[in-house]
């Protein structure tokens, strides 16, 4: 089984291809291969599948053999696999995701290699108990979480997969790993929920650190970007178009007015190809 190891922006993924259908041993393939020291190491195992609702169908394992619904920078790191290796000649095409449906993406091309990604991350979920929260609002804005005796306040947004934002004063700061995992695992989510930290910076700018359901801190996160600016529009802290920074770079969110869909660009990169022997 070929794979390639890709990222976007340091959110990492064993890419690979060729396979009619989801691996029957796909979860604990993907805690073996994303092991960092006896694996090859990524935040998520992502295999790209045929499909009859779009051109190519995407699913992706978590580093803890979960499966996640969707992920911002593994369909741009799709998005770019299948161009760069001439599975399709097309610069705007169609990824199905199991979580957000048919996903339409127009990539940036140079000297015949894509390298940069616009995907339409489709429409906001908003409603508490869509997201899914416990909480019967819509939307959910600034709801009040008590963990050993310190009160968070988040607003939940799904984007095909579940987000819970929450304001700090220093996002890059911030102990990740002591509240992260706790927001994650609150019984206030009933399917867990990935934690986003932001701070802002201007109506332009937003910081963000993240803690991944099923894969703990990651250097991104394509869909808790597009949640942190929907939130920061719904608390009216941004404009509707901002840089969302991130500790592996930056990524250019848009909530558009016209049609309610957010939009994402931002780069996808090849490391290296390999071969799993075993």
């Amino acid at each position: 089984m070929n794979f390639t190891k890709m990222h976007g922006l340091g959110n990492d993924f064993i890419v690979i291809a060729g396979e009619s259908r989801l691996p029957d041993n796909a979860a604990s393939l993907a805690v073996s291969c994303c092991n960092r020291f006896f694996g090859i190491g990524a935040d998520g195992l992502v295999f790209v599948l045929p499909s009859d609702r779009a051109d190519f169908m995407m699913r992706i394992m978590n580093s803890d053999g979960s499966e996640a619904e969707q992920c911002g920078n593994a369909i741009r790191c799709v998005a770019k696999y299948v161009y760069d290796n001439g599975l399709t000649d097309k610069t705007e095409l169609a990824i199905e995701t199991i979580g957000a449906g048919v996903q339409p993406v127009r990539l940036q091309v140079q000297d015949g290699k894509a390298f940069s990604v616009t995907v339409d991350m489709g429409i906001p979920v908003l409603n508490g108990l869509s997201v899914p929260t416990t909480v019967d609002r819509n939307p959910v804005v600034d709801y009040p979480v008590e963990i050993d005796g310190v009160t968070f306040r988040f607003t939940a947004v799904s984007m095909g997969n579940p987000h819970c934002v929450v304001y700090v004063d220093d996002a890059a700061g911030f102990d990740l790993y002591r509240w992260g995992p706790k927001l994650e695992q609150h019984p206030l989510f009933p399917k867990r929920v990935n934690v986003e930290f932001a701070t802002v910076r201007s109506r332009e700018h937003i910081d963000m650190r993240v803690w991944e359901r099923g894969a703990g801190p990651t250097l991104a996160c394509g869909t808790g970007a597009c949640a942190t600016l929907v939130a920061s529009v719904l608390k009216g802290v941004s404009g509707r178009r901002a840089v969302v920074s991130l500790k592996g770079g930056d990524l250019e969110i848009e909530w558009a007015e016209e049609d309610g869909r957010v939009y994402m660009t931002g780069p996808a990169v090849t490391v290296y190809r390999g071969t799993l022997v075993e």
